[in-house]
C-alpha cells in the first residue's frame, strides 16, 4: 500500500513539475501555466531557441486520470490558449479526471507569435494589392525578430514541441482534439508519435494529402440556392437567387460607401469580385450567418454591400479566435504552395482563393517537409472523424478519405446541416466524452448525433 501511495504521489509531483499558477483571460480562477525551451531549428539544438507556452486546466476530481487531452487549435495560426475559455464548455465532462492541454502552436499566442498588425481601415479593406503589399511588408518586420526564420514553423517540427511538453508534463500518453488546422497536427502527431496518442478526435478533417482548393467553397454556396429554392419563405423572397449572384459577379468593380458597423464610419471604396468572394467565404463557415446570405447578395447587387460586410466579421473586434498571419503563411507556404502548380479550379472561389495564395507565398520562406508528412498509416489507436454536411472547407468527403487510410479502429461522424466544427452541435461534445472514455471506443453508440435542419432564412421584416 505504500508503494502505491509512493508512486501516485511521484506521478503527481512529476504531472505538473513545470507548471505554476497563472491568470489567463476568460478564466475567472488561476489555471496552470508552463514552458519549455525548444530549438528553433531542431536540427541545430544548439542553436537559437524558443520558448513554448502552454495552460493546464486540471482535472476536478481527486482520482484523476493519467492521460490528459490535449486540444489543438485550428487557423493555422489560432492561439490554443486563446480558445481555451471557448473549449472548456463542451470539455466539461472530459476534466472531471483528465487534464485539458492547450499549448500554442509555435508562431501563435505566446510562443515565438508571428502575428501581422491588423487593420480597420475601411478605405483599404476592398483593396486586394494593397492586402498583399501588406503581407509582404510584415514578413520583412518578422524577419527581423530574434526568431524570424520563417522556415522552421513548420506542422511536423510543432508536432515535435507538444511531445516535449508531454514529456515534460510527465504524462504517459495523451488524447488529441484536432479542429479544422488542428485535426492535421493530430494525424501528424499520430503518425511521428503513435504510441502515445491513446484517443484522436478530429473536428473537420484537413487531410495531409489533399491540395487543398476552393472547390467546396462553391459547393456549399450552390447548397444554400438549392435549398432556398425549395424552401417556400426563401423562394417567395429571393426567387432568383442564384441569378442575382451570377449578375452581382458581373457588376463588379462597383464603387460604394462602406459604413463601419461597430465605429459608424464611413469610406468610399471600389468593390472588386476578389474582396466580394472572400466575405462570402467568411460567412459560409457558418450555416447561422449564411441564413443572413440571400438578404446580403440582394442588396450587395444593388450596391448596398453594409449587411455582407457585417456578416463577414471583416470588422470585428479581436477575438481570441484571431490568426497569428504570418505563422498562417510559414505554414501553408511551406506545406501546399508545391502543390498549387498542380490545382485548375474550375469556379470562382477555387480561383479566388489558389491565387491569392500563390501570390503571397510566392517569396515567402518555405521550410522543408518530409515527404512521408504527406502519407497516412494504418493508424493503431482509436479515431474518431466528425465532419458537418455543409462545411465549406473541410467537408465530409475529406473525412472519409482520411478514415479509410487510417483504416478499422477510425470512425466518421457526419452531421448533415452543420458547418465547419461540429463540437458544440447536437450531442457531440457527449460523444466525445464517450469515445475518449471508454475502454472500447468501437463499441460507443454514435446515433445520438442527429440531422439538425439549416436555420431559417433571413428576410426583412415587412414595415
Amino acid at each position: 500500500m505504500q508503494v502505491l501511495i509512493l508512486a501516485f504521489l511521484l506521478f503527481s509531483f512529476s504531472a505538473h513539475a513545470a507548471t505554476k499558477p497563472c491568470r489567463v483571460d476568460g478564466f475567472a480562477t488561476e489555471v496552470q501555466c508552463g514552458q519549455i525551451e525548444r530549438p528553433l531549428n531542431p536540427a541545430d539544438p544548439s542553436g537559437k531557441k524558443i520558448q513554448i507556452h502552454y495552460m493546464v486546466l486540471q482535472a476536478q476530481d481527486r482520482n484523476k486520470l493519467a492521460d490528459p487531452v490535449f486540444m489543438l487549435a485550428g487557423g493555422p495560426g489560432q492561439s490554443a490558449i486563446n480558445v481555451a475559455s471557448w473549449a472548456e464548455g463542451p470539455l466539461n465532462k472530459l476534466q472531471r479526471r483528465r487534464d485539458l492541454v492547450f499549448v500554442d502552436q509555435r508562431g501563435t499566442g505566446r510562443s515565438a507569435p508571428l502575428e501581422c498588425p491588423e487593420t480597420q481601415d475601411l478605405s483599404k479593406i476592398a483593396d486586394a494589392e494593397w492586402g498583399i503589399a501588406a503581407l509582404k511588408s510584415c514578413k520583412a518586420q518578422l524577419q527581423k525578430l530574434p526568431y524570424g526564420d520563417l522556415r522552421f514553423f513548420t506542422t511536423a517540427i510543432a508536432v515535435q514541441d507538444l511531445e516535449a511538453v508531454r514529456k515534460s508534463e510527465g504524462y504517459p500518453a495523451i488524447n488529441l482534439l484536432g479542429v479544422s488546422y488542428g485535426t492535421r497536427v493530430g494525424l501528424e502527431y499520430l503518425r511521428q508519435y503513435p504510441q502515445t496518442a491513446r484517443r484522436v478526435v478530429l473536428d473537420g478533417v484537413v487531410p495531409p494529402d489533399y491540395a487543398l482548393s476552393g472547390s467546396d467553397l462553391q459547393k456549399a454556396l450552390d447548397s444554400l440556392f438549392g435549398d432556398c429554392s425549395h424552401d417556400t419563405a426563401c423562394q417567395k423572397a429571393y426567387p432568383l437567387l442564384a441569378q442575382s449572384w451570377r449578375e452581382l459577379l458581373a457588376s463588379l468593380p462597383k464603387a460604394t460607401v462602406l459604413k463601419h458597423p461597430r465605429l459608424n464610419t464611413e469610406a468610399s471604396v471600389s468593390m472588386s469580385r476578389d474582396t466580394v468572394l472572400g466575405m462570402v467565404s467568411a460567412v459560409l463557415y457558418s450555416p447561422l450567418n449564411s441564413s443572413g446570405l440571400p438578404f446580403a447578395i440582394t442588396e450587395a447587387k444593388a450596391g448596398r454591400f453594409n449587411p455582407l460586410l457585417a456578416l463577414s466579421g471583416m470588422t470585428a473586434l479581436p477575438n481570441p479566435g484571431n490568426i497569428a498571419v504570418g505563422m498562417h503563411y510559414s505554414v501553408w507556404c511551406a506545406e501546399e504552395a508545391a502543390r498549387l502548380p498542380l490545382i485548375i479550379e474550375k469556379d470562382d472561389f477555387g480561383r479566388f482563393r489558389t491565387e491569392a495564395y500563390r501570390k503571397i507565398c510566392a517569396d515567402w520562406p518555405r521550410g522543408e517537409v518530409p515527404a512521408v508528412f504527406y502519407t497516412l498509416p494504418k493508424s493503431p489507436q482509436p479515431v474518431l472523424l466528425l465532419s458537418g454536411g455543409l462545411d465549406p472547407v473541410t467537408p465530409p468527403a475529406h473525412a472519409a478519405h482520411v478514415a479509410q487510410a487510417l483504416g478499422a479502429k477510425a470512425r466518421q461522424v457526419v452531421l448533415g446541416k452543420s458547418g465547419h466544427g461540429m463540437l458544440m452541435q447536437s450531442c457531440v461534445d457527449d460523444l466525445v466524452y464517450r469515445f475518449i472514455n471508454s475502454e472500447d471506443p468501437q463499441k460507443v453508440e454514435l446515433s445520438c448525433v442527429k440531422p439538425i435542419p439549416r436555420p431559417v432564412v433571413w428576410v426583412l421584416p415587412k414595415s
